[in-house]
Protein backbone atom coordinates (compact mmCIF):
# COMPACT_ATOMS: atom_id res chain seq x y z
CA UNK A 1 0.00 0.00 0.00
CA UNK A 2 2.85 2.56 0.70
CA UNK A 3 4.71 2.05 -2.19
CA UNK A 4 2.33 3.80 -4.79
CA UNK A 5 2.66 7.13 -2.49
CA UNK A 6 6.21 7.06 -2.51
CA UNK A 7 5.82 6.53 -6.49
CA UNK A 8 3.25 9.11 -6.54
CA UNK A 9 5.39 11.69 -4.38
CA UNK A 10 8.79 11.15 -6.10
CA UNK A 11 7.00 11.88 -9.72
CA UNK A 12 5.71 14.71 -8.20
CA UNK A 13 8.78 16.10 -6.67
CA UNK A 14 10.22 15.36 -10.08
CA UNK A 15 7.64 17.62 -11.78
CA UNK A 16 8.35 20.51 -9.42
CA UNK A 17 12.16 20.15 -9.65
CA UNK A 18 11.97 19.88 -13.59
CA UNK A 19 9.51 23.31 -13.28
CA UNK A 20 12.14 24.99 -10.86
CA UNK A 21 15.08 24.30 -13.41
CA UNK A 22 12.84 25.33 -16.40
CA UNK A 23 11.85 28.47 -14.83
CA UNK A 24 15.22 28.66 -13.55
CA UNK A 25 16.88 28.58 -17.28
CA UNK A 26 14.41 30.49 -18.62
CA UNK A 27 15.69 33.68 -15.88
CA UNK A 28 18.71 32.66 -16.91
CA UNK A 29 18.91 33.41 -20.30
CA UNK A 30 16.75 36.62 -19.71
CA UNK A 31 19.42 37.62 -17.41
CA UNK A 32 22.46 37.00 -19.62
CA UNK A 33 20.57 38.61 -22.70
CA UNK A 34 20.72 42.38 -20.55
CA UNK A 35 23.62 41.62 -20.52
CA UNK A 36 24.28 41.69 -23.89
CA UNK A 37 24.90 37.64 -24.31
CA UNK A 38 23.41 36.36 -27.35
CA UNK A 39 21.63 32.53 -26.74
CA UNK A 40 22.90 30.22 -29.26
CA UNK A 41 21.43 27.01 -27.80
CA UNK A 42 19.21 25.87 -24.84
CA UNK A 43 19.60 22.06 -23.23
CA UNK A 44 22.40 21.23 -25.59
CA UNK A 45 23.01 17.05 -24.78
CA UNK A 46 25.04 14.77 -25.91
CA UNK A 47 22.80 11.72 -25.56
CA UNK A 48 22.94 10.71 -22.03
CA UNK A 49 26.28 11.52 -21.22
CA UNK A 50 25.74 15.18 -20.94
CA UNK A 51 23.93 18.65 -21.42
CA UNK A 52 24.83 21.78 -21.04
CA UNK A 53 22.08 24.58 -20.11
CA UNK A 54 23.12 27.02 -22.10
CA UNK A 55 25.53 28.19 -24.68
CA UNK A 56 26.05 32.09 -25.51
CA UNK A 57 28.02 34.21 -27.35
CA UNK A 58 29.61 37.40 -25.83
CA UNK A 59 32.49 39.96 -27.23
CA UNK A 60 33.54 37.06 -28.95
CA UNK A 61 34.11 34.69 -26.32
CA UNK A 62 31.61 30.97 -26.48
CA UNK A 63 30.24 30.94 -23.21
CA UNK A 64 28.92 27.62 -22.01
CA UNK A 65 26.60 28.01 -19.08
CA UNK A 66 25.46 25.74 -16.25
CA UNK A 67 22.11 27.16 -14.69
CA UNK A 68 21.28 25.35 -10.80
CA UNK A 69 18.22 26.86 -9.23
CA UNK A 70 18.32 26.02 -5.27
CA UNK A 71 15.45 28.03 -3.53
CA UNK A 72 16.00 25.33 -0.87
CA UNK A 73 19.58 25.20 -0.73
CA UNK A 74 22.61 27.39 0.51
CA UNK A 75 26.58 28.05 -1.38
CA UNK A 76 27.79 24.78 0.14
CA UNK A 77 24.66 22.99 -1.76
CA UNK A 78 25.86 24.87 -5.19
CA UNK A 79 29.43 23.81 -4.71
CA UNK A 80 28.10 19.80 -3.91
CA UNK A 81 26.30 19.88 -6.86
CA UNK A 82 29.07 21.21 -9.01
CA UNK A 83 31.00 18.12 -8.34
CA UNK A 84 34.13 17.08 -10.19
CA UNK A 85 32.12 14.43 -11.96
CA UNK A 86 29.37 16.90 -13.11
CA UNK A 87 32.24 19.27 -14.46
CA UNK A 88 33.80 16.75 -16.52
CA UNK A 89 30.56 15.86 -18.17
CA UNK A 90 29.68 19.49 -19.10
CA UNK A 91 33.90 19.97 -20.74
CA UNK A 92 33.30 17.08 -22.51
CA UNK A 93 30.02 18.28 -23.99
CA UNK A 94 31.40 21.09 -24.88
CA UNK A 95 33.80 19.82 -26.74
CA UNK A 96 30.93 18.04 -28.61
CA UNK A 97 29.45 20.79 -29.72
CA UNK A 98 32.61 22.48 -30.52
CA UNK A 99 33.20 19.50 -33.31
CA UNK A 100 29.13 19.60 -34.04
CA UNK A 101 29.57 24.17 -34.40
CA UNK A 102 33.34 23.86 -36.15
CA UNK A 103 32.53 27.44 -36.70
CA UNK A 104 33.10 28.36 -33.22
CA UNK A 105 36.36 26.47 -33.35
CA UNK A 106 38.84 28.85 -32.92
CA UNK A 107 36.55 31.31 -30.68
CA UNK A 108 37.77 31.63 -26.80
CA UNK A 109 35.69 29.90 -25.00
CA UNK A 110 34.74 30.00 -21.18
CA UNK A 111 32.57 27.54 -18.71
CA UNK A 112 29.84 30.06 -16.49
CA UNK A 113 27.20 29.05 -13.59
CA UNK A 114 24.16 30.92 -13.06
CA UNK A 115 22.97 30.25 -9.43
CA UNK A 116 19.34 31.16 -8.97
CA UNK A 117 17.63 32.05 -6.02
CA UNK A 118 20.16 30.52 -3.37
CA UNK A 119 19.49 31.72 -0.53
CA UNK A 120 22.81 33.70 0.81
CA UNK A 121 23.37 34.84 -2.79
CA UNK A 122 21.66 37.61 -5.14
CA UNK A 123 18.57 36.43 -6.82
CA UNK A 124 20.60 35.59 -10.36
CA UNK A 125 24.43 34.90 -8.99
CA UNK A 126 26.84 35.09 -11.79
CA UNK A 127 29.98 33.31 -11.80
CA UNK A 128 32.13 33.94 -14.56
CA UNK A 129 34.66 31.83 -15.83
CA UNK A 130 33.44 29.23 -12.78
CA UNK A 131 35.78 26.72 -14.13
CA UNK A 132 38.11 25.10 -16.40
CA UNK A 133 39.79 21.89 -17.96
Amino acid sequence: MEEPKLREKSVRDESTTVTVGRNGENRAASYLESKGYEILDRNFRMGRQGEIDLIALRKGVLVFVEVKALPHGNPEMLSHELNRTKLQKIIKTAKFYIEKHRQYKCRAIRFDVLAIDVPGLEPVHHIVNAFSE
